[in-house]
């Protein structure tokens, strides 16, 4: 093996990944011979450090993961680099039956067309509806693990077609519906066409770009200015951010995107690693052409990789401060995306206020939070991912979705017309937050907290108390958790060795929204593969190799991989090193007014302090300008 010359650019283990680094990553592969002409990249991202190795500090390895996939055989590696070093540290070789298969990948996407234009089955279809093949954009999307012995260990996809009027037309508005095609992507031919009979193609314009679908512009709206005459409030230096009492650090990979690292209040760490670690987006109509419909973003596609590159003034308003980011491409160049994460801040009204009626005192303070964010369009929807700290130590996830509804020309008992003849099924949208927690340290445990009705009686004459349990979630077995609207359940991480002045533990509390949690039968494909999503929350003891809530490799994985591998060894999570993993989401009904383009809807978590102060941490804001409210 030919011997490559480490370089690596960076001073911190859990620094940004530099475009040297991954030139040498694919140079200490070339070397070993592992990319030849038919090997692409189907996944690149860190292969961070050990925590413990992290917050010991000294020089770090920098090691990067790398998935190979040779497209001409369908077989695929999993390897690790070392930067530092200049070596290969380790290639497994995938049993996709066993393993699932790699992401799929731009370089496969890009002959979809072809393959279904030389199908005779698929043209004959077309034929039948009267639809030139030119015309047809073909949307390929994973396949999906089902009763189909044949597909076993192959790498299959799935394709639907979507007609494209003009150079200028929104295909989504045009399903060719009735008609699906199983594509076995490595011989790249299509296995089968399944046509259950032609359904009229929708004529509604889904053009939301086009002056004449819009209508008159509102010009009654006058300019927003954001000005910050004295510059923004934080730093940013090699990835680390400072701003107010917080101190973290920021990251990226093509996988889950934005993450935050070592992030602290003070000099107190409360959170050492925060990401959504998956999402899946299952979908409820059960036709026969549709009901394999399940997309894992973040495992299947690697979403990230597509992030958008924002621009001032419409993805971000104020004082910005922009964050490239760099992934690998197909091939294994680097690849930068230019203004990748926003960074600015933002006034978020009243942060405390009292008007006195003893002493004639009258205060009040503004909120304002720091934004961290990136914006990524995935096939038909685009995803926000925006990350707010709050002044008072309070911590928020807020996730938008917008973009296109996927379409079916079928509207019926699993659809909602949006447009006429034209569907948009059920279907949710179910992240998972891995917050890998520190509060005030690592000997950390996790109580769930809900309200309790007091029956009136001995004690409770008048019928008005109402009290709260704790519930100490011991073992892994046992933390596996639903959320509970209806008594306030929430979630407090306190750290077991550490108290307060009051001396009760310091905690912050994970508040969830509370929404639906996967609604698939439990005896599905999809929630043997996403079951993750069946819960609301999960514990885990922190172990380096438990990164992502569906297992390493999604992508036609059967099932039973990620969070229920992990918790089957239900260890002991009392006063240990514990991480949260939180599935939280959207349950969409869509509605005319989403089409032909979908206003953002919101979904996320809090985490809020809770007894981690010994009293109001926002004290130290000062009034608002030198001379006061005006």
């Amino acid at each position: 093996m030919t011997a490559v010359q480490p370089r690596t650019a960076t001073g911190h283990p859990l620094g940004m990944t530099t475009e040297t680094e991954v030139s040498v990553v694919r140079e200490v592969l070339d070397a070993a011979g592992l990319l030849t002409e038919h090997v692409r990249y189907a996944f690149f991202a860190p292969e961070e450090p050990p925590k413990d190795e992290v917050l010991a500090g000294g020089p770090a390895d920098r090691r990067f993961r790398a998935v190979l996939l040779d497209l001409s055989t369908g077989r695929s590696w999993d390897t690790v680099v070392s930067v530092t070093a200049g070596e290969l540290v380790s290639s497994r070789e995938l049993e996709p039956a066993r393993d699932g298969q790699p992401p799929i990948i731009d370089s496969e996407f890009e002959f979809i067309e072809d393959v279904l234009n030389a199908s005779p089955d698929w043209l004959a279809a077309l034929e039948k509806r009267g639809i030139e093949p030119a015309t047809v954009r073909a949307v390929p999307l994973s396949a999906g693990v089902y009763d189909y012995p044949e597909e076993t260990g192959r790498r299959m996809a799935r394709a639907f077609g979507f007609r494209q009027d003009h150079e200028a037309d929104h295909a989504w508005a045009h399903p060719v519906d009735g008609l699906v095609a199983y594509i076995d992507l490595t011989a790249r031919t299509v296995d089968r066409v399944i046509d259950t009979g032609v359904v009229p193609v929708p004529a509604t314009s889904g053009n939301f770009d086009d002056p004449a679908v819009q209508g008159p512009p509102l010009d009654s709206l006058r300019p927003i200015e954001i000005t910050q005459p004295e510059g923004r409030s934080f730093t940013v230096d090699d990835g680390r951010v400072r701003w107010g009492n917080w101190d973290l650090r920021i990251g990226f990979n093509e996988r889950e995107g934005l993450t935050l690292h070592q992030i602290a209040f003070g000099d107190r760490p409360i959170c050492y690693r925060a990401s959504v670690a998956e999402m899946v987006v299952p979908y409820a109509d059960p036709a026969p052409v549709r009901f394999w419909q399940n997309y894992f973003d973040c495992g299947e596609y690697m979403f990230a990789r597509y992030a958008d590159s924002l621009q001032l003034g419409c993805d971000c308003l104020g004082d910005i401060h922009y964050v490239d980011a760099t992934i690998a491409d197909d091939l294994g160049n680097p690849k930068t995306i230019r203004n990748a994460i926003c960074m600015h801040e933002e006034d978020y009204g009243v942060l405390w206020k009292h008007t006195d009626i003893f002493t004639g005192s009258r205060e009040v303070r503004r909120q304002r939070r720091l934004v961290i964010s990136f914006f990524t369009p995935i096939g038909n929807y685009d995803y926000g991912f925006y990350w707010y700290l709050y002044l008072d130590g309070t911590i928020e996830l807020e996730c938008k979705a917008t973009g296109i509804v996927f379409t079916s020309g079928t509207p019926g008992e699993y659809a909602t017309e949006v447009a006429p003849g034209l569907g948009a099924p059920y279907h949710q949208h179910l992240f998972s937050a891995r917050l890998d927690m520190t509060v005030d340290g690592l000997a950390n445990a996790v109580e769930e907290v809900e309200a309790v009705r007091v029956p009136m009686g001995e004690g409770n004459p008048h019928g008005n108390a109402f009290g709260r349990s704790a519930t100490r979630l011991t073992r892994e077995s046992a933390a596996a958790r639903d959320a509970s609207p209806d008594t306030g359940r929430v979630w407090h991480v306190v750290n077991t060795e550490k108290t307060n002045g009051l001396g009760r533990p310091v905690g912050y509390v994970l508040h969830p929204l509370g929404q639906p949690t996967l609604l698939a039968d439990e005896a599905s494909s999809i929630h043997a593969r996403a079951t993750f999503a069946s819960k609301a929350l999960w514990v885990t003891r922190y172990d380096p190799a438990e990164r992502y809530s569906a297992g390493d490799f999604v992508n036609q994985n059967p099932g039973g991989a990620g969070l229920p591998a992990y918790v089957a060894a239900d260890r002991e999570i009392d006063g240990q090193d514990v991480v949260l993993w939180h599935t939280f989401g959207l349950t969409h009904f869509p509605r005319p007014e989403d089409w032909p383009v979908m206003p953002v809807d919101y979904t996320g978590f809090t985490l809020k302090p809770a007894g981690f102060f010994d009293r109001n941490p926002a004290l130290d804001v000062p009034a608002a300008g030198t001379k006061g409210c005006h």
